[in-house]
């Protein structure tokens, strides 16, 4: 049994309890993507069957993310009293019940309440968080956050490319559409509870064990109840937490609105059909599959040149370079255009993402799950007040990327908001430079 955190990621091997996680940690996170997004480019089609108003679809958008944010605040205290193997578990097999069950819907409230159930799975990712950060070492632990985040949000376009196809391939069958869009929806449940039973007996919590055989042989591990409450009580005291907070809403936030507006937004703007439309939308996802990790990559790497200042302003840069980059794209009206676009913005929201959980693990070691449920909260209350831009009859889709690209770069200031003592800035330049195996520059610097 492994009794320390890696400092490599081993991509291809699934010999250590570390990288098993690290595979299971992004595959669990993609698919709850894929049953919290699964609707999202099916709406087209649910619009028309329950005959909602685009003030509906916006309520809708907004429940599927609003829950997601208590959800969060709660989920990671619970990683530090339950461990992230149980938590990850638990939050799986409940999370497909909603999933495979919203076919039952009949009606705008109906169907208003299932896309709220749905949303709680969007907390699967600060487990993955958490569960990353407490296997692997400060040298690597950007890119491991970033990477397992990457590919799980990567389900959030895989599932915008799917979907039609699935729908497509039931109706193909003689299903009227009306049953089709239920009908697609049972596969991503029934695949939830597949990941539920690998996570269960694939994983630990730590690399020494679980959290609970390790209490019970008189080892510390995760925290107590009441050590849980006074860590949430300290990281909700912290301003830069909150600052934190504001950052992901800016670009996780916006992460979750274009996944939920994406499809129908080229289906009604660029008249094309609902497979193209989702195509297209799918190729924002798709990015995930390099652009977060790069964004922890490169966070380390600057860790090891200016140390966490470093981490910091590089979160700053790339966080206002996805502002400019979404108010770019609002102004495309060609096809072409808005495509590559869509692809440049997309590929600095998830570099920003992974910056931003670059910095999380360093903040308060000793409440690591506080400060992850509370900054991973702010991507979904980013997505629920984006949503209110795109409920309104007054503003067009257009507009309300514009204003929402002005938002981000505003909120990008607030990266300059998180700063660390001078004790805490040696500390983790020693523990840098000693998972790195030699002296950081940023270390010799300090020294």
């Amino acid at each position: 049994m492994e009794t320390s955190k890696a400092t490599r990621i081993d991509l291809f091997s699934l010999k250590t309890v570390q990288m098993r996680t690290f595979h299971l940690t992004w595959l669990a996170f993609f698919l709850c993507f894929f049953g919290w997004f699964g609707i999202a480019p099916l709406m087209a089609v649910v619009r028309e069957d329950l005959g909602l108003t685009k003030a509906e679809i916006g309520n809708t958008i907004i429940a599927s993310v609003a829950i997601t944010v208590l959800v969060r605040l709660l989920i990671g205290p619970m990683c530090d009293r339950f461990g992230p193997r149980r938590t990850y578990t638990v939050l799986l097999a409940l999370g497909s019940l909603p999933v495979m069950l919203i076919g039952l819907a009949d009606s705008y409230e109906s169907f208003l309440l299932f896309r709220l159930a749905i949303g709680a799975i969007g907390a699967s990712f600060v487990i993955t968080q958490y569960h990353t950060s407490v296997m692997f070492a400060p040298n690597v632990v950007g890119t491991a956050n970033a990477t397992t985040a990457g590919w799980g949000n990567l389900g959030g376009g895989v599932t915008q490319m799917v979907m039609p196809l699935l729908l497509a391939a039931i109706l193909a069958l003689g299903v009227e559409a009306s049953l089709g869009w239920r009908l697609a929806m049972v596969v991503p449940g029934l695949v939830l509870l597949a990941a539920a039973a690998a996570y269960w007996f694939f994983t630990t919590d730590c690399p020494e064990g679980d959290y609970s055989d390790l209490r019970a042989s008189g080892r510390t591990a995760g925290a107590p109840r009441a050590a849980m409450t006074v860590g949430f009580l300290e990281a909700a005291r912290d301003f830069r937490v909150w600052a934190l907070f504001v950052v992901y809403a800016a670009c996780f936030g916006v992460e979750l609105t274009i996944n939920n507006i994406a499809a129908i937004y080229f289906f009604d703007n660029f008249s094309l059909d609902l497979k193209t439309a989702g195509l297209i939308a799918g190729l924002f996802g798709l990015m995930n599959i390099f652009a977060r990790t790069l964004g922890g990559f490169f966070s380390d790497r600057f860790a090891a040149a200016g140390g966490l200042p470093g981490r910091v302003h590089f979160l700053f840069v790339v966080l206002l370079m996805e502002g400019l980059a979404l108010i770019l794209f609002s102004q495309m009206a060609a096809l072409g255009l808005a495509i590559a676009a869509l692809i440049f913005f997309s590929l600095f929201v998830q570099m920003s993402e992974g910056a931003t959980f670059g910095v999380v693990p360093f903040v308060n070691r000793k409440a690591l799950g506080a400060v992850a449920g509370i900054v991973g909260a702010g991507g979904n209350a980013g997505a629920v007040a984006a949503g209110f831009l795109f409920k309104s009859e007054a503003l067009t889709y257009q507009e309300g990327l514009l204003y929402l690209g002005f938002a981000v770069v505003v909120s990008s200031f607030f990266a300059l908001g998180v700063r660390f003592s001078p004790s805490v800035l040696a500390e983790e330049n020693r523990r840098y430079a000693e998972a790195a195996g030699g002296s950081s520059p940023a270390l010799a610097a300090a020294e």
